[in-house]
């Protein structure tokens, strides 16, 4: 049994949004046991709180959006793969806008300024959610199975299927350990297609988006100097953390192969409803 942990000191961090292409200022608050993770729109009205959880998905359109009808949070998952990644549990972030600064596309800033402002073990046990049976999801060619396990483990295969000349296939596993998500993880970089720009800026995203945050590609070149051979692999991993963080402290082994956003918020539902016919527990 483990007890919940926060933070021991709060920090900051200023940036720009890549889909709103607003510069936001978060605040990362400690948090009371139980408290979970919870974001707060402090420029809406009444400051609305929105609770990070598989509830509160609104939308998975090349990121992650949670809200209620008082406000929405969006891209959020960088942040939240860094705090199960380092086994955090409880902490407040306010924002003074709608989304969370992208900082280099990777959650390896959100890895150091927790490390920096300290993380502490409270007194209270963490709630586990396990498996009892396995939980899938698929939709054509894309799957994700989440099997019983008494940790996190994350298997997932990028597929080449654009016949990138410069990618091939892609697979990595890890048991995810603040140890291991630190080193591996973290600094994996989101990717981004030159040839989906125009249209995703047509819909209002990707306002804020540039060389800077992404490893950016075309049919035929990689424009971003990948920091590891198999980066596209490890940040999909990065993603699927943070959106299974949803769900609490998950523990579970997640074999994906063609997932994104979409096809996670379809598993965490999935697991939450496990939970609620008895497939699967929340107990410490």
């Amino acid at each position: 049994m483990q007890n919940q942990r926060s933070i021991a000191h709060a920090f900051t961090i200023s940036g720009m949004g890549v889909h709103y292409g607003m510069r936001c200022t978060m605040h990362v608050q400690p948090a009371p046991p139980d408290s979970g993770i919870v974001f707060q729109r402090h420029d809406l009205p009444d400051k609305p709180r929105v609770a990070a959880c598989v509830a509160n998905v609104k939308s998975t359109l090349r990121c992650t959006e949670i809200g209620t009808e008082s406000g929405s949070v969006f891209t959020i998952e960088h942040l939240m793969s860094a705090l199960r990644g380092m086994e955090i549990d409880n902490c407040l972030i306010t924002l003074d806008g709608p989304e969370v600064p992208i900082v280099d596309g990777s959650a390896a800033h959100f890895v150091t300024k927790l490390m920096q402002a300290g993380i502490v073990e409270q007194d209270v046990p963490r709630q586990v959610v396990r498996l009892t049976a396995p939980v899938w999801v698929s939709d054509g060619q894309r799957h994700v199975v989440a099997l019983p396990s008494d940790r996190l483990q994350i298997s997932f295969t990028f597929t080449n299927d654009k016949r990138h000349p410069l990618l091939s296939d892609q697979y990595a596993d890890y048991i995810i350990t603040p140890e291991t998500y630190q080193e591996q993880i973290a600094s994996a970089r989101t990717l981004g297609w030159l040839a989906e720009v125009e249209a995703l800026r047509k819909l209002g995203r990707l306002q804020g988006g540039s060389v800077d945050i992404a490893v950016v590609m075309d049919e035929e070149r990689i424009y971003t100097q990948l920091r590891f051979p198999n980066e596209l692999v490890r940040h999909k991993i990065l993603d699927t953390i943070g959106d299974v963080a949803l769900l609490g402290h998950l523990h579970a082994h997640i074999i994906c192969c063609r997932s994104g956003h979409e096809m996670n918020a379809r598993l965490g539902r999935a697991i939450w409803d496990a939970v609620a016919a008895g497939a699967a527990t929340v107990s410490p």
